[in-house]
């Protein structure tokens, strides 16, 4: 039913011990194979018209492409099309605010009225940072109400609200809350957050084709999303959108950025300690821990532990986390990860960085997390090298 188009490029050796004497073509093919055989029943039962597989094992990189960017134009997904990818943009805005701490323009303790005077004397001056980047502010919403639609009416929304729990108690998972703490980032330094992000995040990491607004040179590979009712749609604009929601990025781009997560250096060192801050754990849930960005678990997971993580309950209810004094240092022995959802876009990163393993899974269709989860679940297994 899916075309599939499946390119490799090795950057170092493989050896996993199911893997054992195999050369680096059966190797291919047999991770071929798992994918293929994971991905094509879960299109296909979720409706899904387009998919790019990202993964990422032992440095070297396999990228499998499936369906159709644009079902009109019959345009298939190739190693060039855009997806959007929904709340996965919260990783790359954390990079950026953990990267204004490590060049000292902001520190985490700091409240927000401190980096933004226009909120003195509301309920930011007792909110810190940290508590807009867990979500842990005191009950900031999901999403702005639908009558803030600019920056006026957003810094009036912010002026007048009350939280509902003490700052750092409760975490609530939340757009305006994330999408706060990458503005006040940028401003912090001095710069708007979209140039910032090219600038000091992508450049840096290689990634040539990551944008918050698709330029016309790249118009002809952003892929259409597909609604319920399969009509195809892109993200509208929003209030703080590129903050929290707005990226689009090719898979080899998303699996760049994995790849510097689990790298033992980067190319500029404020970065490098930026990336290893937003893998910090701050809060506790039950078995998940809150980073930056990033949600956690001690490695090996169980899938119901990763299902339960990212449950409806966690990701639309209020919930009393424990908070961490310090911070957890960044863990080897863990698995990241991370969705993301636009109304025609399902996104799904994860990785393990004593693995060495990680996987980006992008499709325009808003399918349910829990089958993503799955998914990505059984090819890591898979691929893992204790198995």
């Amino acid at each position: 039913m899916f075309a599939t188009n499946c390119g490799l490029i090795i950057a170092g050796s493989l050896f996993f011990s199911s893997f054992a004497g195999a050369t680096e073509a059966q190797d291919s093919a047999r991770i071929e194979a798992v994918v293929e055989s994971t991905i094509v029943p879960m299109m296909s039962e979720h409706h899904i018209p387009g998919m790019a597989i990202a993964l990422s094992v032992n440095g070297a990189q396999y990228y499998f492409n499936y369906g159709l960017a644009d079902q009109e134009g019959n345009i298939p997904v190739t190693a060039d099309t855009l997806f959007e990818l929904g709340s996965v943009s919260k990783v790359f805005t954390a990079a950026l605010a953990a990267y204004a701490q490590s060049s000292g323009t902001l520190s985490f303790s700091d409240t927000a009225s401190q980096h933004l005077p226009s909120l003195e004397g509301s309920a930011f001056d007792e909110i810190t940072l940290l508590e807009l980047g867990t979500y842990t502010a005191g009950g900031l919403p999901l999403q702005f109400p639908e009558d803030v639609t600019n920056k006026e009416e957003m810094m009036d929304y912010y002026r007048h609200w009350q939280p509902d729990f003490p700052p750092g108690n409760h975490r609530l998972y939340s757009n305006p809350s994330i999408g706060l703490f990458g503005y006040l980032a940028a401003q912090s330094l001095g710069q708007p957050f979209e140039t910032l992000m090219a600038s000091q995040i992508f450049a840096p990491l290689g990634l040539e084709h990551s944008y918050y607004a698709v330029p016309e040179s790249q118009q002809a590979n952003y892929a259409y999303g597909y609604s319920k009712d399969n009509v195809p749609i892109r993200v509208n604009p929003g209030v703080l959108d590129a903050e929290a929601y707005g990226l689009k990025a090719t898979a080899a781009d998303v699996l760049a950025f994995i790849e510097a997560q689990m790298a033992e250096a980067v190319a500029v060192e404020p970065l490098h300690q930026a990336l290893a801050t937003t893998r910090m754990g701050y809060v506790g849930l039950g078995g998940m821990v809150q980073g930056l960005g990033w949600e956690s678990y001690d490695y090996p997971v169980s899938l119901d532990q990763l299902l339960e993580g990212n449950s409806v309950e966690v990701v639309l209810e209020a919930n009393q986390v424990e908070r961490f004094e310090p911070p957890l240092p960044s863990r080897e022995e863990a698995l990241f990860n991370k969705t993301g959802s636009t109304n025609g876009f399902g996104a799904y990163v994860a990785f393990v960085p004593s693995q060495q393993v990680g996987i980006a899974l992008l499709a325009n269709r808003n399918y349910p997390n829990q089958a993503r989860i799955q998914a990505a679940h059984h090819i890591l297994t898979a691929l893992d090298k204790t198995h």
